[in-house]
């Protein structure tokens, strides 16, 4: 069912409307467990350092026992290694690539309560529906009060075609609202046609009734992830990245039965970066690697059924101006039923997502006929005047959601509504499913769990809601200015600082290199387009960054914001790293391999190269681009050489280096025989004509060159008008 027939559902007429309400009030005054959160303060940062990933490590290779082990480094597993140390549990985690280098980061950064759920829970008066939106609405609530620096609220708009849902749409959401309580983050209110526009003025005014604008949160998802886990790491736990589980450690339960039963304790584990293995042995194993949780659970138990059902969800990153910097869209009923939004996100415009059954991977793709999907939906939306152009997409990604079966119901088929939890006979923990508002409440169930299956004693019970991250407690909306007064930054450099590092962000304003120009004092970039600087690579491998695209991907946001931008930074962040991790010539050849095929997945070859698309110009145009074909093609064979390139660019007074010539052939180069043929280059001037791409070097090149064609000099006019 439709969003929008949902909300039918849910209102129905100014009758249910009071229903709804009699029913909220029914949930709300229905009597309450106390959270630990209730009643409790907020909790000061300890002044505690973190300690060194080779510190780390060498703690992991000790031999020592721990009371609890995750396998897995996502929002879920750094949770619960959080919970866990403040319990006072002896704590280790494992990841085996990065920490949110999965599913965690690839989200649609939004902190909801799932306003999708109220139907259900008013219309048959389900109560653990209602408590599934109602515990979303409070951790939504703690992520902006954890980690104020990396979140905030964000206002998203309903926009109404039809006037007759605008009651629906006003009963739902102030439904939102109201189980939001005293946790509420801006009241919701209902717009005019005039307003919406003002506010959102991309949307298409033709048959606009006006809008509905509720309040949700928004943050810097792998961010917050390493937040997460570098408080955890803080507060003492071993949380190691770069270290993959590839077998399960068990032992004969004591008193040894006759059956010889036999309990997990620990796992075998392999250092990925140099292929180390040792054994990490503990009292209690949670399995928490999100998608992946089947292949673990099967180094338990190879016949084990399988809970995850992977479905791909993908979003696109589009130019700053297709929406406005402060207000989201949502697209409560696209052609298929499947919702959208279209979120401004830092300085640009995510959109997405979409939900398709895929395959397990750790590099998923993005696929061609999503993107077309989700441009085609938003295009609905957006005004006439504003063309939606499939060559303005900076960046586009795949996740992949892990679905769940519920092991506890007999129906095979039955897809859990929340997270589950499942004990094997092994005592193995797996936990899965939720998403990404809810991780403290996951991470506090698995640690419940772990101590009811593990016997472990003195527990202080759960302590993390409220409990500041890395980088809050010092924060303020104003940090950003001490900064620019205290070192010279840029004003957009400092607001960067100052909301990726929090309190944090002197340290590394300590490390940035002087530009030599009168302004900005401090702060060289590794994009000119972005305001991420050169400090803040060499501080990433303090944060234990290890390899190019986890300073691409998640210590900065570059490959998710501009794949393009993030390729061109990529040469002088190895070299960075380089320095600061001794890495050798085959290091930075293996990294530099790594990080293109990383960046592919992000829809790199999809942004820089013209694909094999009809060619769609008119007589005129097609004769008008085969001259000018003619006049680059130097040695009149029938293609563009580099050495025809770089005499055309010569006489137009360019000069350009062999890499750039190359990088301008392989644009166009359809075929990859290193040369541009006139077919090809029809098809690069066709797709710029029809937006498949958009702002190809090449393609300004001719375009220039064209502009130069058709100028009339003054001397033919004889110099009047």
């Amino acid at each position: 069912m439709s969003f929008t027939s949902r909300l039918k559902v849910l209102a129905g007429s100014l009758a249910a409307c009071g229903s709804l309400y009699a029913g909220v009030r029914y949930f709300s005054d229905r009597p309450q467990p106390l959270s630990a959160a209730e009643g409790s303060n907020e909790s000061p940062v300890p002044p505690l350092t973190i300690p060194t990933r080779s510190e780390q490590m060498a703690r992991l290779r000790v031999g020592e026992e721990f009371d609890i082990l995750i396998i897995g480094g996502g929002a879920t597993g750094c949770g619960i290694a959080l919970d866990s140390v403040l319990r006072g549990f002896n704590t280790a985690l494992i990841e085996r690539y990065d920490f949110s280098s999965g599913t965690s980061s690839r989200s649609t950064k939004l902190i909801h309560g799932g306003v999708r759920y109220l139907e259900k829970a008013i219309k048959h008066f389900d109560y653990e529906q209602y408590k599934l939106v109602k515990e979303a609405l409070h951790e939504r609530a703690n992520l902006l009060k954890i980690a104020p620096h990396l979140s905030a609220p964000l206002p998203i708009m309903l926009p109404v075609y039809r006037w007759w849902q605008v009651p629906y749409f006003w009963v739902g959401i102030k439904a939102y609202d109201l189980i939001a309580g005293r946790q509420l983050v801006k009241s919701s209110y209902y717009v005019s046609k005039s307003k919406a526009l003002e506010e959102f003025p991309m949307l298409k005014n033709d048959r606009l009734c006006g809008g509905i604008v509720y309040y949700d949160g928004q943050h810097n998802d792998a961010r917050m992830n390493l937040a997460i886990g570098l408080t955890a790491a803080r507060e003492g736990a071993t949380v190691t990245n770069h270290v993959e589980a590839v077998g399960i450690i068990k032992e004969q339960v004591r008193p040894y039965s006759e059956e010889g039963e036999e309990v997990v304790r620990g796992a075998r584990v392999r250092d990925a970066l140099t292929g180390e293995e040792w054994d990490v042995r503990a009292k209690v194993v949670i399995n928490a690697t999100g998608p992946f949780v089947d292949k673990v659970r099967h180094m338990d138990d190879p016949e084990a059924r399988n809970l995850v059902m992977p479905s791909a969800g993908l979003h696109i990153v589009l130019p700053g101006y297709y929406s406005p910097r402060t207000m989201g869209l949502l697209d409560p009923a696209t052609s298929d039923g499947r919702v959208i939004f279209f979120l401004p996100w830092e300085n640009l415009t995510i959109a997405g997502t979409t939900d398709s059954p895929t395959e397990l991977t750790h590099l998923p793709m993005p696929r061609e006929e999503d993107i077309k999907f989700i441009l085609s939906e938003i295009k609905a939306y957006l005004s006439p005047n504003l063309s939606v152009r499939r060559g303005d997409v900076l960046a586009a990604w795949s996740g992949i959601r892990p679905l769940v079966f519920d092991p506890n119901k007999a129906d095979t088929q039955s897809v859990a509504r929340n997270h589950i939890i499942e004990v094997r006979d092994s005592r193995l923990i797996t936990i899965s499913g939720g998403k990404w508002t809810t991780y403290r409440s996951m991470a506090k169930d698995a640690v419940d769990k772990a101590v009811e299956v593990g016997g472990l004693g003195d527990d202080r019970g759960c302590l993390t809601d409220g409990f500041l991250l890395v980088g809050g407690g010092g924060w303020s909306p104003t940090l950003f200015i001490r900064l620019i007064q205290d070192y010279g930054f840029d004003i957009d450099v400092a607001k960067n600082l100052a909301n990726t590092y929090g309190d944090q962000a002197p340290e590394v304003a300590k490390l940035a290199a002087l530009t030599g120009r009168r302004w900005p004092v401090l702060g060289l970039r590794l994009s000119q387009e972005f305001p991420y600087i050169e400090a803040e690579v060499k501080y990433a491998v303090r944060e234990y960054a290890c390899t190019a695209v986890d300073v691409l991907a998640r210590r900065t946001r570059l490959a998710f914001l501009n794949v393009q931008a993030a390729h061109e930074a990529l040469p002088r962040i190895m070299e960075i790293m380089a320095a600061e991790l001794g890495w050798d010539k085959n290091r930075k050849k293996h990294e530099l391999q790594r990080a293109q095929v990383f960046l592919e997945t992000m829809g790199y070859k999809a942004r820089t190269e013209v694909r094999d698309v009809n060619i769609d110009l008119s007589y005129q145009e097609a004769k008008e681009y085969g001259k000018i074909f003619r006049q680059f093609d130097k040695d009149r064979d029938g293609h563009i050489s580099i050495h025809d390139l770089r005499k055309a660019l010569h006489e137009m007074g360019a000069s350009v280096t062999e890499e750039e010539l190359r990088e301008l052939i392989s644009e166009v180069d359809i075929n990859k025989n290193a040369t541009i043929e006139e077919e090809e280059f029809l098809k690069m001037m066709s797709a710029l004509k029809t937006g498949e791409v958009a702002n190809s070097r090449m393609a300004s090149i001719v375009q220039r060159k064209r502009e130069n064609e058709q100028k009339i000099s003054v001397d033919r006019s004889g110099g009047g008008l």
